[in-house]
């Protein structure tokens, strides 16, 4: 299949079978057409993984509020859309780039999945080192992707995760090889740009640091272009991550994309002994956004960290799903998501440790905060812990609230307008996150559109 030739989705509404029924139909036909146009490009074992993986979505169907993970999400409307399929990836322009880049990075660009090697940056790397599209490296290195690609998102039981692994064209690779220290961070723009109907993309990206290595990557999803239409579009994500023995990898995420997107995200990481990983996920745009982070701790000592901020108004909603398996002894973690809601805004947070037979000396916290900033807002949060060791320390909590009107009422006793105090102290809130972001140009990015969204952004900027 001709890459700029879309693929069209039939819609559901137009059609008598079930709705399950035509769903699988409909991917499968895309399946099979994607499948032809590939050939015998692919190793055997991806080709009969994709081949699982749609059969596993045929019977699994996209989720529905039937489902206890689901039952605050409802993604009908991904359901029974139809969308196109590799469209429109040579409309965006350096032009378009510009606003969403940071310098000194290796940079890769994606648009509505398809790889843009005229606007990717890669200089010269340190021996060993691989930062490439995924079928380049399926080609090129086989030995480095096989042993992890598909091997810790499982697709079983979660169709997105099913439909990705299906369906992904184009993708990242990243190899850190034994002892790399990677100074520049690594960044991966993935660009969605709608068209008269919407476009869907599935990219897959695999980071594997080996022993002793470190380095920093940078996810950002956004919307190229302006207008109702250019935010039309579906992103599909899947990310896995592989730490060796004493690796250590920073991670950040950027999901900024128009309110008329949906996002359906699975990021799936795997610690080995005394690794360390530390994970920032910022979400303040897309419609329809759900995020799943799983992370498994399988060697002792090592240690993982997932923060997350989310902003949402209108009528956006954002669904967090977190898993931390403490598996081997000896391992802590630490997750804290903050979440700002206006308008009619939505939010969910499901958070869940599990502390398996034998992880003794496991310290895990979990915590989840929320500011309301309407009364029509609303947030579902469920932190939650499942324990079989007997030496452990877990903690969690959760806390919905309003903004502190004695506060309020101090700023505004030492000459601070009303709009202005309550602008202070949202991104007091918020501040300890922020702080905790090491890759000063993500912290400068989140500041600045902080700056810009909160009212009287100005005053907030001058007194931090």
């Amino acid at each position: 299949m001709s890459e700029t030739v879309p693929e069209t989705m039939p819609d559901a509404a137009a059609a008598g079978l079930s709705r399950a029924g035509l769903e699988a139909a409909a991917y499968a036909r895309l399946f099979d057409r994607v499948s032809a146009g590939r050939g015998n490009a692919e190793p055997g074992r991806m080709a009969g993984l994709r081949r699982e993986a749609m059969t596993r979505f045929g019977e699994l169907g996209f989720p529905t509020k039937r489902l206890e993970d689901w039952r605050s999400t409802d993604v009908r409307a991904i359901a029974e859309s139809s969308f196109t399929f590799k469209a429109n990836a040579s409309a965006v322009s350096e032009a378009d780039c510009e606003r969403f880049r940071y310098p000194n990075t290796h940079e890769l660009v994606f648009v509505n999945g398809v790889f843009r090697a005229d606007l990717s940056r890669l200089d010269t790397l340190p021996e060993g080192v691989v930062i490439s599209t995924l079928e380049r490296a399926w080609s090129e290195h086989p030995d480095l992707v096989e042993p992890y690609l598909g091997r810790h998102a499982k697709f079983d039981n979660h169709a997105f995760v099913a439909l990705n692994t299906a369906l992904h064209e184009s993708g990242v690779f990243v190899f850190f090889p034994r002892n790399a220290v990677v100074e520049t961070p690594i960044h991966v723009l993935h660009l969605g740009l709608g068209t008269d109907a919407p476009v869907a993309c599935f990219p897959r990206s695999l980071f594997v640091a080996e022993e002793n290595s470190q380095g920093r990557i940078i996810e950002q999803f956004a919307t190229a272009g302006e207008g109702d239409t250019a935010g039309r579009h579906f992103a599909c994500p899947v990310t896995e991550v592989v730490l060796a023995p004493n690796a250590v990898v920073d991670h950040y995420k950027l999901q900024r994309e128009s309110t008329g997107a949906f996002h359906m995200a699975t990021f799936q990481i795997y610690l080995e002994r005394s690794s360390n990983f530390c994970a920032h996920s910022i979400s303040w745009g897309g419609g329809l956004v759900r995020n799943d982070v799983n992370a498994v701790l399988d060697g002792e000592g090592c240690e993982a960290t997932l923060n997350g901020l989310y902003l949402v108004e209108g009528k956006q909603l954002v669904d967090n799903h977190m898993r931390v398996d403490h598996v081997a002894p000896h391992c802590d973690s630490h997750e804290l998501f903050k979440g700002i809601l206006e308008g009619q805004a939505r939010a969910v947070f499901n958070g869940r440790i599990f502390v398996h037979k034998g992880a003794q000396k496991t310290d895990a916290k979990q915590t989840n905060r929320n500011l309301l900033l309407s009364p029509t807002a609303l947030v579902n949060s469920n932190p939650q812990l499942e324990i079989f060791a007997d030496d452990v320390r877990c903690t969690h909590g959760s806390t919905v609230g309003q903004l502190d009107e004695l506060g309020i009422f101090y700023l505004r006793s030492r000459g601070i307008g009303e709009e202005a105090a309550r602008s202070l102290l949202t991104y007091a809130f918020c501040a300890d996150i922020v702080q905790r972001i090491r890759d000063k140009m993500v912290r400068r990015d989140l500041e600045e559109f902080l700056f810009r969204r909160l009212p009287r952004g100005e005053v907030v900027r001058q007194a931090v």
